[in-house]
């Protein structure tokens, strides 16, 4: 499965945006799908998570803010990003992959990778 991750840029703290991952070669719904964040000098971390069994989880930083979802039931993953803040700018990546629910958070569990794209949160 190849992954194509859109939708990055530049906002103004408060505003919102949303983050489209495109698979091709296959479709995801035999996977658990991630959104990680990688910020300049960090480490890669976990932000959403959409079970291929259904329910979403998120990381504390993001709750209440961020929304993961599929569209298109097989292709295509989002993740609703409102009321951004300027510690939420990073490049933001997708993935896929099988790993247990608490492995979840673990990018190393994750089979496929999108390319990234960047999300710049001025404040």
């Amino acid at each position: 499965v190849q992954l194509q991750a859109s939708g990055g840029g530049l906002v103004q703290t408060g505003h919102s945006l949303r983050l489209s991952c495109a698979a091709s070669g296959g479709t995801i719904s035999g996977y658990e799908m991630a959104w990680f964040r990688q910020a300049p000098g960090k480490e890669r971390e976990f932000v959403a998570l959409s079970r291929r069994t259904g329910g979403e989880r998120y990381a504390d930083s993001v709750k209440g803010r961020f929304t993961v979802s599929r569209e298109n039931a097989k292709t295509t993953l989002s993740l609703q990003m409102n009321n951004l803040k300027p510690e939420d700018t990073a490049v933001y990546f997708c993935a896929a992959g099988r790993p247990a629910l608490s492995a979840a958070a673990v990018p190393s569990m994750y089979y496929y990778w999108g390319q990234g794209t960047q999300v710049t949160v001025s404040s």
